[in-house]
């Protein structure tokens, strides 16, 4: 079985879809952070984050992981 995780929560791909482990619940519908219980913005942002300056991307790491940000600044 495939698994990640979507906001902290786990999730599970079965019969070619992408369904949350402990009810089996599509993940369009949208679940807060397990870390802090927040919804994301209307943005689509980790609340916990808001928008941060210079980011392309950025993860609260929803208790599962370490949090990160990418800097949108590459020269080259």
């Amino acid at each position: 079985m495939i698994t990640s995780h979507q906001r902290g929560h786990l999730i599970k791909y079965i019969d070619g879809a992408w369904v949350y482990a402990d009810t089996n619940e599509s993940i369009t519908t949208e679940r807060p952070c397990a870390r802090c219980g927040r919804p994301p913005t209307h943005e689509g942002h980790d609340e916990c984050l808001g928008i941060i300056d210079g980011a392309t991307s950025a993860c609260c790491g929803h208790g599962v992981e370490d949090g990160y940000t990418v800097s949108g600044d590459h020269h080259g």
